[in-house]
């Protein structure tokens, strides 16, 4: 049941989930699965009776971001995409400059979805590349090459959006050259934006039962992208995340600084008013709760200042930027701010910086970082 709250809803972001895709990714554990006929048109009455929910509650909400996810929205038809915005536009608002994000695989992005997108508001594509080696992405278990990667880059381009890219590092048997090389076919095709990550056996997916020694250690390729792609104009400004200047994901930032956001679809997640809630992660519930005319938000919580504090500090330190000192003590108290910086101090002195109004991680303290954040928690 939804827990009473007044939304302050300044700065509020959309999330949008879309759980469907054409084959399952063995390290994938999203929620998301291979629709049945019909499933598509079904989930899309669905969306409609969520938003009408949370619009009988929050009234006219204006966005400054919005995120569409999944899965691959991708599997939608340029005829269901029409019906999606027409649902997003009938209840919702979006700032003039709104951030909106759609996320698409290359095998899948047509013309028409293109040329929707630009006719409604998208104006940033996020693609799953993963890898420009077809061996890595057979290995994946992707169903897309490298041409069809490098082809809707492309495409995506041409169209005039802004594009970022998914990569993997980590994965078995991947050579310190392979990965070279994905960086350089990267940076030459001409995103703005690129997000890195590790790959691991996720508990859910289809390998989380594979032995973790047959996993590289991914030092030496996050390093190497540290040091590679800042001289080709893509600066860190998080953990995962590098871009050119002024392409950062304002998005997933409003996530780091503690932003609102409004969470919809199956099995999402949204943030109102310091209370964290997830939706239901199965097909079935989530359409009987919906028809019914009753919430599919089967969890919630509102954390304590204590918990807060932590959760804050430990995203603040994903970006770059860093602590701003005096906000977190004028949020949380420098009593918590004090614990957590003694905890930080336990660490190596070069794997952060602590000056007067600031802390942050050094590159070097980012490439530990999961080390990091699991000692602050």
């Amino acid at each position: 049941m939804l827990n009473p709250f007044v939304p302050r809803l300044r700065n509020i972001s959309l999330y949008l989930h879309i759980p469907f895709c054409e084959n399952k990714c063995p390290y994938c554990a999203f929620d998301s699965f291979t629709p049945n006929e019909g499933d598509v048109d079904l989930y899309l009455e669905l969306i409609e009776k969520e938003v009408e929910w949370w619009s009988r509650r929050l009234g006219r909400v204006t966005f400054s971001t919005c995120y569409i996810g999944g899965g691959t929205p991708t599997t939608l038809t340029g005829p269901q995409w029409l019906r999606l915005t027409q649902i997003l536009d009938k209840y919702f608002d979006f700032k003039s400059k709104a951030e909106i994000t759609v996320e698409a695989n290359p095998n899948s992005l047509k013309t028409e979805h293109l040329l929707h997108w630009r006719d409604w508001r998208v104006n940033r594509i996020s693609l799953g590349v993963q890898s420009f080696d077809d061996a890595e992405l057979i290995q994946l278990g992707r169903i897309h090459n490298s041409a069809q990667a490098h082809n809707a880059i492309s495409a995506a381009l041409a169209a005039s959006f802004s594009v970022s890219i998914d990569l993997m590092f980590g994965l078995p048997k991947q050579t310190f050259q392979n990965w070279g090389r994905t960086l350089k076919e990267s940076v030459a095709s001409g995103v703005q934006h690129l997000s890195l990550y590790q790959l691991s056996f996720e508990p859910g997916s289809a390998w989380e039962n594979m032995p973790k020694e047959t996993l590289p250690d991914g030092y030496c390729p996050y390093r190497w992208a540290q040091w590679y792609l800042p001289r080709k104009g893509y600066m860190q400004y998080e953990v995962a995340n590098f871009s050119r200047a002024g392409r950062e994901s304002k998005h997933n930032i409003n996530y780091w600084r503690e932003g609102e956001y409004l969470g919809l679809g199956l099995g999402a997640s949204g943030y109102l008013s310091g209370w964290r809630y997830k939706n239901t992660s199965v097909f079935r519930e989530y359409s009987e709760l919906l028809r019914l005319k009753k919430s599919v938000i089967v969890s919630g919580e509102r954390l304590s200042l204590d918990a807060k504090s932590k959760e804050a500090f430990i995203l603040a330190l994903r970006m770059s930027e860093g602590i701003n000192r005096n906000d977190y003590k004028n949020k949380y108290g420098e009593l918590n701010e004090q614990n957590l910086i003694k905890t930080l101090r336990t660490f190596p002195n070069d794997l952060y910086e602590i000056t007067k109004g600031n802390i942050a991680l050094t590159a070097k303290g980012m490439r530990v970082a999961n080390i990091i954040w699991t000692d602050l928690i």
